[in-house]
């Protein structure tokens, strides 16, 4: 589908006797998040032990190897690299030794300025065993006279800035580190004695724990023995949540940045049906991330809500087409229309995105061909018109069609009847964020937090997390 790629979920667990189980269910609970590779590192107080694999959790994990895996404490991560290859060497978390032992570390975002450091710490001999720009972040630690762990995660954070919600494990701490303006994601739960960190509450709900807050931006949070240890040592910056957590990324069941997923989808279509009413018959969500707002957009308009597209969820990473081709072949696998639902109905198609166009056209197509006589889509976002430096994997500037067309071309590439996206301020309104001082928005204005003065990138220079010459990163 096309669609954004959902970056990369993380969870910790400290002080429980199943540690590795626990960290198994969370990832589990965080797998929309990332499904190239997955990895757990635990601690059993003397020493770390690591799994890691390509693929599912499901497919990697097996009773086994998670016996293999003691320890009352433990992280682990599920990927989708939005920068470095895909490979076994790039699966996290990494596991290194060294003077202040053994360290493990796994990270949700993106740290744009990283291939620029380096450069120089190749310069000055570090040998690189990935291309993940997480490995600088270890290399700055190793390389810092800091007199403890936590003092050298604050040097290497006052040299490095980007987008990062991040968790390290050594044999006898817990230690979860969120960047000043709070780009990703990180929750605080507790199970009984335990507290477990996560990048959505839905991992808390599938092992019963509780949630008790964000981590805050800046802040640095140590656990051990003791309990818990906080500190806000990094420089301020205004807040920056990345809104696309609420309008595609997070399931509808967390609580992100303070508010629940679900609200926040069915606002966006309360929004969406007052700026841009229909003159239709029934509703009908692209499944599964528009249910939500379509459901919003069915109340405030009064119209019926129905599942007109099912989705098969049981379709793996990759599937062998036929040698003969059948039209929409990708698409179809995937959705499938209900003709008895849309046959000779007037369809408002409820989508939480349009990045390139073309799977929407062939949504357009499908349900035309299921008999609607009319299709009007309506989309819960503006439209998308710069790619994201922070922790996303999104296409070119060149690649997106919001972008590069207006609405009404676009309505008329993708063959709907009308299009209407909800506005800039309807969607801030929906998040709880009327006057936009908490989120980052970049992807729908061109204007980042951190300034990038080049904001066409080549797909390769976002890969490598390279910056242009003239894109310089200013310091809080």
């Amino acid at each position: 589908m096309d669609k954004f790629k959902d970056e990369c979920g993380v969870f910790g667990i400290f002080n429980h006797d199943d540690a590795a189980r626990m960290a198994y269910l969370g990832l589990y609970a965080l797998q929309h998040r990332g499904q190239e590779s997955a990895g757990i590192v635990t601690s059993d107080g003397e020493r770390l032990h690591q799994t890691r694999g390509m693929g599912y959790v499901s497919e990697i994990f097996t009773q086994e190897q998670l016996t293999r895996l003691p320890g009352r404490a433990g992280i682990g991560h599920v990927r989708y690299s939005t920068a470095g290859s895909v490979s076994i060497r790039e699966a996290q978390p990494f596991l290194v030794d060294g003077y202040r032992g053994q360290i493990a570390l796994c990270h949700n975002g993106n740290l744009p300025y990283a291939a620029q450091v380096r450069a120089e710490l190749e310069l000055d001999g570090a040998i690189f065993s990935s291309t993940s720009d997480t490995e600088v972040v270890l290399h700055k630690i190793a390389r810092s006279r800091a007199r403890d762990l936590v003092g050298a995660i604050v040097e290497t954070f006052t040299d490095i800035e980007g987008a990062y919600s991040m968790l390290f494990l050594t044999k006898d701490a817990l230690i979860a580190v969120r960047d000043p303006r709070g780009f990703r994601p990180l929750a605080l739960g507790q199970l009984g004695d335990s507290y477990v960190v996560a990048s959505e509450t839905c991992a808390f709900d599938l092992i019963d724990a509780t949630y008790l807050r964000d981590v805050q931006p800046g802040e640095i949070l140590v656990i051990d023995r003791e309990g818990l240890h906080s500190s806000f040592p990094l420089p301020k910056s205004k807040p920056a949540h990345c809104i696309f957590e609420h309008v595609y990324f997070s399931r509808p069941d967390s609580i992100v940045f303070g508010n629940s997923v679900n609200k926040s989808r069915h606002k966006m279509g309360r929004e969406l049906a007052r700026e841009h009413p229909a003159d239709a018959d029934i509703v009908v969500p692209v499944p599964d991330s528009g249910v939500a707002a379509a459901i919003g957009y069915a109340s405030a308009s009064g119209l019926k809500f129905r599942f007109g597209l099912m989705r098969n969820h049981y379709v793996g990473r990759t599937f062998i087409e036929p040698k003969q081709a059948i039209r929409h072949f990708g698409v179809k696998v995937k959705l499938n229309p209900v003709r008895d639902l849309i046959e000779g109905q007037k369809v408002v198609l409820i989508d939480d995105s349009i990045v390139r166009g073309t799977t929407s056209k062939k949504i357009v197509q499908m349900v035309r061909q299921a008999g609607a006589r009319e299709v009007h889509v309506r989309i819960s976002c503006p439209p998308t018109i710069a790619p994201c430096f922070y922790g996303v994997d999104t296409p070119t500037r060149e690649e997106l069609i919001g972008a590069n067309l207006n609405v009404d071309e676009i309505a008329e590439f993708i063959g709907a009847d009308t299009l209407g996206y909800l506005s800039l301020d309807g969607l801030l309104r929906a998040v709880g964020d009327p006057f936009g001082n908490r989120h980052c928005v970049a992807c729908y204005t061109n204007k980042y937090p951190i300034p990038v003065t080049s904001a066409a990138r080549t797909k390769t220079e976002r890969e490598e997390g390279a910056l242009l010459e003239d894109a310089f990163w200013p310091r809080s």
